[in-house]
């Protein structure tokens, strides 16, 4: 595997995937474990590549491009849809629905090209 300097991981502490640094390797001669600082909260833990690199296999499922649904935020999404974003220009499966701290709506979706974004859902025009 190649070195890169960022990678997404889960953060036990953020208790989510966020991206984190490596800052170091451990010495005890484990080349799969590596130091790692979260970008987020900036609390560091070992990382075992090889947990990240079967994470990165199974990324995105293969999407039928032909039936994405463009996104538009005034809509209502379920779950495994797949959809094309005109703005990124790329196109994703809903891999969850949360509601934010405000109370409405929004999706995860993870794209094949921009990873994983989330989106808003359901705003219904004053």
């Amino acid at each position: 595997m190649a070195k890169t300097k960022n990678i997404e991981y889960y953060c036990k502490f953020c208790q989510s995937v966020t991206k984190m640094e490596r800052t170091a390797e451990i010495v005890s001669g484990d080349e799969n474990k590596v130091w790692a600082k979260c970008k987020k909260c900036r609390q560091k833990m070992i990382v075992d590549l090889t947990q990240y690199e079967e994470a990165v296999r199974s990324k995105v499922p293969e999407l039928d491009t032909a039936t994405g649904i463009t996104y538009s935020p005034m809509r209502s999404y379920n779950v495994g849809d797949s959809l094309f974003h005109e703005k990124l220009n790329d196109f994703g499966v809903v891999v969850s629905k949360e509601t934010t701290s405000g109370g409405r709506s929004s999706i995860v979706v993870k794209f094949q090209n921009s990873g994983e974004k989330k989106l808003i859902e359901t705003i219904n025009p004053q």
